[in-house]
């Protein structure tokens, strides 16, 4: 299990990237790629090209693709305007099989405005695909962390 996070220039300095979790928390099963509109890693094109990855992303149709049939699964860490962006200018990406995350629960992030009604952080979502992988220890260990940095940031503000 492998869950590869398309990182956004700018959340590499933001204080408030929940991205950086997932990567302390989790061991090897997740990963940061940088984006480059120009220049998409290649081997992350390839798993897409291959059918061996899947790209988590809200909205369309996800034509009975299920995401724990996928070894490898693509996150886009983003602000939700950002995350459009680098959507809509990879075509690599839009080839991807993709699935939408749905809970039964609102997010609880809460340290930046805009958040739209359904939406989850990006380390909400590396919770919810590792329980659906079953990878419990990992979510939980995650879970705990982000309940912590998000009480903290919220105190801070």
């Amino acid at each position: 299990m492998k869950i590869t996070l398309l990182t956004h220039q700018r959340e590499l300095e933001r204080k408030t990237n929940t991205g950086a979790l997932a990567l302390q928390h989790c061991g090897n099963m997740v990963e940061r790629l940088v984006w480059a509109r120009r220049s998409p890693a290649v081997d992350l094109v390839k798993a897409i090209e291959c059918g061996k990855a899947v790209l988590v992303y809200p909205g369309g149709e996800s034509r009975g693709t299920q995401l724990e049939d996928f070894a490898q699964v693509i996150l886009i860490d983003a602000t939700w305007q950002e995350a459009r962006k680098i959507y809509n200018h990879s075509s690599y990406l839009q080839a991807a099989p993709r699935v939408t995350l749905t809970t039964d629960t609102a997010s609880n992030y809460r340290l930046r405005r805009n958040q739209p009604n359904g939406g989850l952080c990006t380390a909400e979502c590396v919770i919810e695909i590792l329980r659906r992988h079953g990878e419990n220890s990992a979510a939980d260990r995650l879970h705990t962390a982000f309940i912590q940095f998000n009480q903290a940031g919220y105190a801070r503000n």
